[in-house]
């Protein structure tokens, strides 16, 4: 992308030098001059009653993307083991090829993954490609960011779809960067339009307030990031044939900037946050870190996780790996217990799709309750002991 002034039409109005936010533009010799701090944001473009300003995409020009084709998705796995959001990015993916017309592929990065690889083929991909060796065996963002930068500038897909895990946020945005092609972030819905044949990538936007649909016209691939639980997963299908292509890595090429120590498993009684079915989550009406054993008791009863507001979070009270919300995990569980969570918008954006959600504040307005399937006003040290216990009995 450029920007240029086109001195023959250029009057000196200074309409520009008024528009531009940043103090990009100057006049000099009768003629705007743009300086190294325009961020390309096209407000001068607007202004300009002569058009003597223009914004060029030089990739635009001279990329033929009717090359680019199939849909892609990242089969993040941690261990050997394929983590559970890329079933739900096949189930999707799946969906997207056959209004395209296009193939569904996944992308397998790690070591010793054949087996793993070709049962992505039974959940709907037609062919799996497979980047296997040692230095990939654990996550790494230059070594990922290296790898499949490289698969898609030798095949070319059209859209290209990961998890939006820890592991997809911080690679991902890196590979986009690479392949010169832009990146919507945390996506609820995706569809293809029917006109275009245009990936529509809808996500919350200010706080989950307005969903947002965006649009990549002029680069390839399209590239999102999906949340985790929003979408349904692929079913198994034995029959299914397809394609494994095993890609050899040029570990030359890889510069590694950083070593991997040493992993450390967070040890806990409940299940993990992402998955769980059931998540009791506590905020600052705990008032202090001990208190969240009533919160872990009620989840341990109930055979579910433990989650967090980011107030709980912030004050030290319970590690971020829990924090539910705009800034923490995206979560769609079938029960979803808030304790003392007043409900700021910010965590409601991570929790409130789920399927039934019991509130239990003192406050009667507060806005958790504006979201909740069933409000209980009172002290949760009150409440959530008694569900433990009555549970207890009915559970046995």
């Amino acid at each position: 992308m450029s920007i240029k002034v086109i001195k023959e039409k250029c009057i000196a109005c200074e309409a520009c030098v008024d528009a531009c936010p940043f103090g990009a533009i100057s006049m000099s010799d009768d003629a705007a001059i743009i300086d190294d701090s325009c961020t390309l944001c096209g407000a001068c473009v607007d202004a300009c009653a002569v058009e003597a300003i223009l914004i060029e995409d030089e990739r635009e020009a001279k990329e033929d993307l009717s090359v680019y084709r199939g849909v892609w998705v990242f089969a993040e796995q941690r261990k050997g083991e394929i983590a559970s959001v890329l079933y739900e990015l096949l189930g999707e993916g799946r969906k997207l090829a056959d209004a395209l017309g296009e193939p569904l592929a996944a992308v397998v990065l790690g070591h010793d993954m054949q087996k793993q690889a070709e049962s992505l083929i039974h959940y709907g991909a037609d062919e799996v490609y497979l980047a296997d060796d040692p230095i990939l065996e654990d996550f790494h963002d230059d070594s990922y960011t290296e790898v499949l930068t490289d698969l898609i500038n030798e095949y070319k897909p059209n859209i290209v779809l990961t998890g939006a895990t820890a592991v997809g946020r911080s690679f991902i945005p890196k590979v986009a960067v690479r392949v010169c092609t832009g990146l919507t972030a945390d996506c609820t819905q995706l569809a293809i339009d029917a006109e275009t044949g245009l990936l529509h990538q809808t996500r919350p936007a200010f706080g989950g307030n307005i969903m947002a649909t965006i649009l990549c016209p002029h680069t390839r691939p399209q590239m999102a990031t999906v949340r985790h639980k929003v979408m349904k997963k692929a079913v198994y299908d034995e029959s299914r044939k397809g394609k494994l292509i095993i890609k050899p890595v040029d570990v030359a090429k890889i510069n590694l900037r950083t070593n991997l120590v040493k992993v450390v498993e967070e040890i806990t009684d409940t299940v993990n946050l992402a998955e769980a079915d059931i998540i009791v989550s506590g905020g600052r009406g705990l008032g202090k870190a001990e208190n969240f054993k009533v919160i872990e008791e009620l989840a341990k009863v109930l055979g579910g996780a433990v989650g967090a507001s980011r107030a709980a979070v912030d004050a030290g009270w319970i590690p971020y790996s829990h924090q539910v919300g705009q800034t923490g995990k995206t979560v769609c569980p079938k029960l979803y217990i808030a304790c003392g969570i007043s409900g700021a918008i910010q965590h409601l954006a991570g929790m409130q799709s789920s399927d039934v959600i019991v509130a239990i504040n003192t406050d009667p307005d507060a806005p958790i309750f504006d979201v909740a399937t069933y409000g209980i006003v009172g002290d949760l040290f009150e409440v959530a002991p008694a569900l433990t216990q009555r549970f207890k009995e009915v559970l046995g």
